[in-house]
């Protein structure tokens, strides 16, 4: 019996060991964006099989800093992918982020300010100081679609009792939890070049805004109208992306950006030859290089997957 006891307690201890030894799967919320953004970028150490026969030196793209990857977070054409550079209105993304995480009615109406004019660029806007009014909803869409500056600044204004500073901060905690390591944000329009990221970071970025329908949709809308003043007609506004013109594409979710230091950025969530792609595309000096860089992208790559079968 003492034997049958002693064999009974050695297995368990054994066990016990290699329980202990098996490292556990992090667990992961399903309604935490930045942890499913960052554990799937994890993916990058998966071998690239199939995007390793690539003939890269067929592609040449004009943007400086360039990443495209699929959605197991498999390179498949990098440049320059970790040097940090502003990212213009490409912030207009985490700025949407923050908005609708903070849980704040988006039917609310909110008046445009004058604290919600440019006075670093000094860039216009039909959106008149102290005249126009929208609900949030609304100008979350034109600060997605159109890139609309003071509907963005109205936003950041408006969303939390701390104003723009506080918002800002939130922008940059979000940043943190998603991994973004390389980013950081100092106003939520874009139009301070102190907003820097990497492309590899902004996949993250990408990963992150996919799950809201509310972004993919307005960035993906190719035109729309709002009537912002009592007894006026409409103002039409168009998606600052004219690739969603272009029915070669296959676009679900999209961003573009320009201020000097920038230079032309555009990223986007597309479908290339049925695969899935995230595609950031920054510091192009030429305003039709990124949709030209991205045509090249699109041609070169379904060329060479056919090629390799």
């Amino acid at each position: 019996m003492q034997e049958q006891q002693l064999t009974v307690a050695l297995a368990l201890a054994f066990l016990s060991q290699c329980a202990l030894a098996s490292p556990a799967a992090p667990a992961i919320d399903a309604d935490d964006h930045s942890a499913h953004a960052t554990v799937e970028l994890q993916a990058s150490a998966v071998p690239t099989n199939h995007w390793e026969e690539l003939n890269r030196s067929r592609l040449n793209l004009r943007s400086a800093n360039v990443i495209v990857m699929d959605e197991r977070g498999r390179v498949v054409y990098g440049k320059a992918p970790e040097e940090a550079v502003p990212i213009a209105s490409i912030t207009k993304l985490m700025t949407a982020m923050v908005v609708l995480d903070a849980g704040v009615p988006l039917d609310e109406q909110i008046k445009i300010r004058k604290d919600d004019r440019d006075q670093l660029r000094l860039t216009g806007s039909r959106l008149q100081s102290e005249k126009a009014r929208l609900s949030r909803r609304q100008l979350l869409q034109l600060a997605l679609m159109s890139s609309e500056n003071r509907a963005a600044a109205a936003l950041t204004r408006t969303t939390f009792a701390g104003g723009a500073k506080e918002f800002v901060a939130r922008m940059n905690r979000k940043a943190e939890a998603l991994g973004m390591s390389g980013t950081v944000f100092v106003d939520g329009t874009g139009l301070d070049a102190g907003n820097r990221s990497t492309a590899r970071d902004l996949v993250r970025l990408l990963r992150a805004a996919d799950d809201y329908e509310i972004i993919r949709r307005a960035t993906t809308t190719r035109s729309a109208e709002v009537q912002p003043y009592r007894n006026r007609g409409s103002l039409r506004y168009v998606n600052t992306n004219r690739l969603l013109k272009n029915s070669a594409w296959d676009i679900e979710l999209s961003k573009t950006g320009y201020i000097n230091e920038s230079g032309r950025c555009l990223v986007m969530k597309a479908s290339i030859a049925h695969r899935t792609l995230y595609i950031v595309l920054l510091n192009s000096y030429g305003k039709l290089t990124p949709f030209g860089d991205s045509n090249r992208l699109r041609k070169w790559l379904e060329a060479e997957l056919q090629s390799t079968g």
